[in-house]
């Protein structure tokens, strides 16, 4: 049976989990689903894909029902008008947020009580046209230091602009509203995961902290979270 420590204030809770999953445990996890999610899930084209969507989800449930102590089926989510989900209902559950990200069959879930969290996951492997895609998307002091980093170092340097952008923009619930090149972020390899600036808002960067780490091996994740000082617990999911 999973064990979940208490979630505090002062910190974040990063869940790990595979959404490959054994028959049985899928199954079980689909019970949890709502009608809308099962909905979704007959969208996807390949059968691994939907799957794992269905895992993810079912994982999600999982995880909340526990902090909320309540049927993974009674949770009921709705969605900013960019997309991001939030949990609805009682006053009881409002304090909690949550963000998802998932990629090649992993995914990581981040928790958190009374600010708003955002997370993104991404396998490491080179990017096609990187070089294009940071003069369109990143800002001009990311593009420039990206154009004279050595071969080598590319593919780990977008892969950690890209997943601290996507993070931020999470938290923010914006989704790409706001525009990627509006927001400077450190990404070199080594260097410790800030928020740079945001452009018109030169007061952001003292209201989030972005972390970065690597769940797995060849995989890299960005957190994003209102404020400063706030500890990180680390987990894995599992049945058993």
């Amino acid at each position: 049976m999973q064990y979940f420590q208490p979630l505090h204030n002062d910190e974040v809770h990063l869940w790990r989990a595979c959404t490959d999953q054994s028959a049985p445990v899928f199954h079980l996890l689909a019970q949890t689903l709502s009608n809308d999610e099962r909905a979704r899930s007959e969208r996807y084209y390949f059968e691994r894909d939907r799957k794992r969507y269905i895992v993810g989800r079912g994982i999600l449930r999982m995880i909340l029902s526990s902090y909320l102590q309540t049927n993974p089926r009674s949770i009921k989510f709705r969605y900013s008008s960019y997309g991001k989900p939030i949990l609805d209902g009682t006053r009881a559950i409002k304090n909690l947020d949550f963000n998802v990200s998932h990629s090649a069959g992993l995914a990581i879930y981040a928790v958190v009580r009374n600010k708003s969290i955002g997370i993104d996951l991404e396998k490491i492997q080179p990017i096609l046209e990187a070089e294009q895609i940071t003069k369109n998307l990143f800002s001009h002091d990311e593009s420039e230091i990206f154009h004279w980093l050595p071969k080598q170092a590319k593919t780990e340097a977008f892969i950690n602009c890209w997943t601290r952008k996507e993070a931020y923009l999470k938290a923010r619930g914006r989704g790409l509203s706001l525009a990627l090149d509006q927001i400077t972020v450190s990404f070199m390899p080594g260097e410790p995961a800030r928020l740079l600036r945001v452009e018109n808002d030169l007061q952001e960067t003292t209201r989030w902290s972005i972390s970065a780490f690597s769940p797995a091996s060849g995989y890299a994740a960005a957190l994003a979270v209102q404020g400063y000082g706030l500890g990180i617990n680390y987990y894995s999911w599992g049945l058993g």
